[in-house]
């Protein structure tokens, strides 16, 4: 039977879900991951960070304190980044810039063929160029310059659930995305298109040729304001807002 996920759940189940791919993407890196009842840390280096997931909208005092201590050890290293689904806790005291964004839900159900080839990332050439894509299409620029395998590691395409899609537009590599398939639910990483390939459909031809794996289950994601309308047309519908808090640039 396929499962229906309530909105009111989207927040959590999108918690769960980011914890696993930051979690994947720190062991492909030989990064630490540190898990407690209330967030999930993926600790990296002074490239790609440290990233917090909140995965409780009730951090008690004692787990606040050690979220801010820890917090504060990473940004000596490198930006920090901390998801709070729920905008339920405060975290100015890291002192980051925050803004929000979408949670969004997708019921299962068909979706149609993208109008452009999408695959999966398998070979060395496709995986540089996902990297290149997503580090282009949302300008990162801590990971310029481009180190091939730094960003997605090929040890990554091993971790359960997790596949790197690309789309190809006129014979390159024109987008990219992560999905992750974890605990009966789909969701999507890193859905860039370089400005080059904008406005062409990439964004579109790579979120349904992902979505080709998922039309079982359902899938949830956290959207920019530039892709909520894409996001919208293939069927998601806003749960609630999430908020980031971000080293500032």
């Amino acid at each position: 039977m396929t499962e229906i996920v309530l909105p009111a759940d989207a927040q959590r189940r999108q918690a769960r879900n980011s914890a696993a791919y930051w979690a994947a993407t720190a062991r492909s890196r030989g990064h630490e991951t540190i898990t407690r009842r209330a967030f999930v840390a993926a600790v990296g280096d002074e490239r790609a960070g440290t990233r917090f997931l909140l995965q409780e909208p009730d951090l008690s005092a004692d787990e606040l304190a050690e979220l801010t201590e820890l917090a504060a050890k990473a940004r000596a290293r490198g930006p920090v980044d901390a998801e709070d689904p729920y905008s339920a806790t405060d975290l100015s005291a890291l002192n980051l810039v925050s803004f929000q964004m979408p949670v969004m839900l997708r019921q299962a159900g068909a979706v149609a063929d993208p109008v452009m080839e999408v695959r999966k990332a398998e070979t060395d050439a496709d995986l540089e160029g996902a990297e290149r894509a997503i580090i282009d299409g949302f300008e990162l620029v801590r990971f310029e310059p481009v180190r091939a395998g730094e960003m997605l590691p090929r040890a990554l395409l091993a971790e359960p659930g997790v596949a790197v899609h690309v789309a190809v537009l006129d014979g390159e590599i024109a987008g990219a995305c992560v999905s992750v398939i974890d605990d009966g639910l789909g969701s999507h990483y890193w859905v860039g298109t370089p400005e080059a390939f904008r406005s062409r459909g990439v964004g579109r031809a790579v979120m349904l040729g992902s979505l080709a794996a998922m039309t079982e289950i359902p899938a949830t994601l956290t959207a920019s304001k530039l892709g909520r309308p894409l996001y919208e047309s293939l069927g998601y519908e806003v749960t609630g807002m999430s908020t980031w808090w971000r080293t500032p640039s």
